[in-house]
């Protein structure tokens, strides 16, 4: 099989003028300085360093632009990884997470070599919603450690130990970081609602614009919180030396699932992102190539002690907002964050941690769909709907990411399977209505001939609705005749009904005729060979076809003479 691999820059850098340059540069710098903040406070709430995030955000921000299939995708770590990478931290320890960031970009860059990009469309929006909710919930309870000051070494993965571990720190409770984290929280959704109608507030991020004021005011009256100084001990301004991490052959195995829930949020995530960016840019991106392109970037990252990244909706939007064009503007969020680094690294001591977390929040708080869980809203749908829903979400909250994403799919595919047979039914076509003059009894007045009509597709799950054919409750006639034009498709589980339908009617010397097949039941049933077992003959096109066939098959039986 050919892989196609050509990144999207390519395609636009036809023409590229100045005007590009001016709107690619001006909006790379807007992200980029976005981008630090969230970041870092990522990273922290996924267990792992602030100077972590940002490299994740600048190699793999880096690479998804330069690689990837989207004329404006902005790469890096995202709020939807803190549940997954947090609970891989605490149970595995950093270089396992590393490890796991990589098999999965191995996997995303399979999924993308091998053309299943579009397959990711697959997953029912019930099961996105219920995920990306409980996300949401679940980010929102891991920053209340930090929001509140709490205490605690080390804050379990699992939700029931986690809430158990914060009830019991509550006495630890600080009043001054809940103060600034409050202050933080207002400052933010004060500058992001002025933002509206200020044209120059526009030009700087609520998340940066927070996090310098309230890092001044740290720095000038030396709060007594936690910063970023205080835990971590600053950011480095050096690169970070590149490196593989740590392979324990013994630890591999435990990360194949971590790895293909990062690999699976990841594409969910990023292609979402990209399918937003077109519709608003009226553009169409390459979701195999922009899997591909993941894939290399989750494979990097590590290499520089970074972390799990993917398409950032919130940074693409905003990249898109800015005039950013094409990939170039991503590139240019990256040097931006690398030039943050070198130059203003020991500025990041003095931010404070309740900054940061009153930032996540909010973004725990904007990501959700909260309208979806209006009683209102949820009585619209079907029940089918509301519990796969409801179910993915609490899944989530309460156990886990991965648990959720598998119940939420074996919930939405039962109930399609569920769905669909109850659509597959079977009805007895009324011969003597149709063909008076048709002798279609015998003298004693069993029928000669019955005929049924099909509707739907005949595969394992409705299987049964040819149940009563194979116990024959209509009578045992000497023909019976399907008509499936109106079956759209078939599966080996309904061939090998019709299988062993023929097998029982040859039993009692009599015989199966089939009309009006479609393509796809057509193709199944001359390439499994019981065509040539049922004969060419009692497969016609039409149901008069198979009615003048069946008086063939009576020869010249006056009682079965069709007019």
């Amino acid at each position: 099989m050919k892989i196609l691999f050509r990144p999207k820059l390519l395609d636009t850098l036809h023409g590229y003028d100045r005007a590009a340059i001016v709107g690619d540069v001006s909006a790379g710098i807007t992200v980029g300085v976005l981008a630090l903040p969230l970041a870092m406070a990522f990273a922290i709430a996924s267990g792992m360093s602030p100077a972590a995030g940002i490299w994740t955000a600048i190699v793999a921000g880096f690479l998804v632009s330069l690689l990837g299939g989207s004329r404006v995708q902005i790469g890096g770590p995202t709020g939807a990884f803190i549940p997954i990478i947090y609970a891989i931290v605490m149970d595995y320890g950093v270089q396992s997470l590393l490890i796991a960031t990589m098999m999965s970009g191995v996997l995303l860059f399979a999924m993308g070599a091998l053309r299943l990009g579009n397959m990711i469309r697959f997953i029912p929006l019930s099961v996105v919603i219920g995920f990306t909710n409980g996300i949401a919930v679940v980010i929102f309870i891991s920053q209340i450690k930090d929001f509140l000051g709490l205490q605690i070494d080390n804050l379990p993965g699992e939700f029931f130990a986690k809430m158990a571990a914060l009830w019991a720190a509550l006495p630890t409770l600080q009043t001054p970081t809940v103060v600034l984290a409050l202050v933080s929280l207002g400052v933010l959704v004060a500058w992001n609602r002025a933002a509206v109608k200020v044209r120059w507030m526009r030009r700087m991020p609520g998340p940066l614009a927070v996090l310098l004021i309230m890092t001044a005011v740290n720095a000038l009256f030396a709060l007594p919180v936690d910063t970023i100084g205080s835990r971590f001990g600053g950011i480095p301004r050096e690169i970070p030396t590149f490196g593989l991490p740590e392979l324990s052959l013994g630890t591999l195995g435990k990360l194949i699932a971590p790895a293909i829930t990062i690999a699976l949020l990841g594409a969910i995530e990023s292609l979402l992102s990209a399918r937003v960016a077109d519709s608003v840019i009226d553009d169409r991106h390459d979701p195999n190539q922009e899997l591909m392109a993941q894939g290399v970037a989750n494979l990097a990252a590590p290499l520089l002690g970074g972390f799990a990244a993917t398409g950032a909706i919130a940074r693409t939007a905003t990249n898109i907002r800015s005039g950013g064009k094409t990939p170039v503007a991503g590139i240019v969020h990256s040097m931006v964050l690398l030039a943050v680094v070198l130059v203003l690294a020991p500025l990041a001591s003095h931010i404070p941690l309740a900054t940061l977390s009153a930032i996540v929040v909010m973004v725990s708080i904007n990501m959700g769909e909260w309208h979806s869980f209006a009683p209102k809203e949820l009585a619209r749908y079907s029940l089918n709907y509301r519990t796969t829903l409801l179910g993915t979400f609490f899944v989530t909250v309460l156990f886990d990411l991965t648990l959720a994403v598998e119940l939420g799919m074996v919930m939405a595919s039962l109930f399609f399977i569920y769905r669909m047979s109850d659509l597959t039914r079977i009805e007895l076509i009324p011969l003597a209505r149709r063909y008076p003059d048709a002798e279609l009894v015998r003298p004693d007045g069993t029928p000669r001939v019955l005929a049924y009509r099909m509707f739907g597709s005949l595969f394992f799950g409705a299987a049964n609705k040819l149940e009563n054919l194979l116990l024959m409750q209509h009578g045992h006639p000497d023909v019976v005749i399907l008509d499936m034009d109106k079956v759209i498709s078939i599966d080996t589980t309904g061939l090998d009904i019709l299988q062993t339908l023929h097998r029982n009617l040859g039993k009692r010397g009599a015989r199966l005729v089939l009309c009006g097949l479609n393509s796809q039941p057509g193709s199944l049933v001359f390439r499994s060979g019981f065509l040539d077992r049922l004969g060419d003959d009692n497969v016609v096109a039409t149901l008069d076809e198979a009615l003048v066939r069946a008086n063939q098959l009576h020869g010249d039986d006056p009682e079965i003479a069709y007019a």
